[in-house]
């Protein structure tokens, strides 16, 4: 299956038991307090998804920023634009397994023999997906934030759990917006 086929099968951040991994930074010379609305941009050279996945990813950051106190507008005086990029990379996961008795201490302290071990291995491909939210502040147009969430994606997730997997990758992304500045 070709990777641009995996993405429109699979949804980022759905997965299996593992948690996001997840990491924000920001503009420490950014003042936060205001920044009130914001304007869905596309990232020129960003990875596109299909219609569904990309109505799923935007109504969670557009539900995330909403309880952070932003407003979406579709003016081009918005404060923040906002954007967001999606990435799969594969890893190689290593299974071995061994087999047999081999060899141990015995009745009264005498060896015995067992049957001969046996080790072998394979690998496994894994997915893990990427997406990283993007806020460009609106008059400088610099980069001020990104978040970005990295799960491991599970290609037999049912759309709920996908849809909850989202949700969930979401709300730790923006856990750090605003970010707080140390006195």
């Amino acid at each position: 299956m070709k990777l641009t086929q995996m993405i429109t099968c699979t949804l980022l951040l759905a997965g299996a038991a593992a948690a996001q991994d997840v990491a924000y930074n920001f503009d420490q010379q950014a003042d936060f307090s205001r920044y009130k609305t914001y304007k869905w941009v596309e990232i020129p050279g960003g990875h596109q998804v299909d219609e569904l996945t990309t109505k799923q990813l935007t109504d969670a950051f557009q539900a995330g920023l909403g309880t952070k106190g932003l407003t979406k507008t579709d003016s081009d005086t918005a404060d923040l634009f906002v954007g967001y990029q999606l990435a799969i990379s594969q890893e190689k996961q290593l299974n071995t397994y061994t087999t047999g008795g081999g060899y141990g201490p015995g009745w009264r302290g005498g060896w015995y023999g067992g049957a001969p071990t046996m080790t072998t291995g394979s690998t496994t491909t894994i997915l893990i997906g990427t997406v990283a939210l993007d806020m460009y502040d609106g008059s400088t147009k610099n980069l001020v934030w990104r978040g970005v969430a990295s799960k491991t994606i599970d290609t037999k997730a049912k759309p709920e759990k996908r849809q909850k997997n989202i949700n969930k990758g979401v709300q730790k992304m923006l856990k750090n917006y605003p970010p707080q500045k140390k006195s």
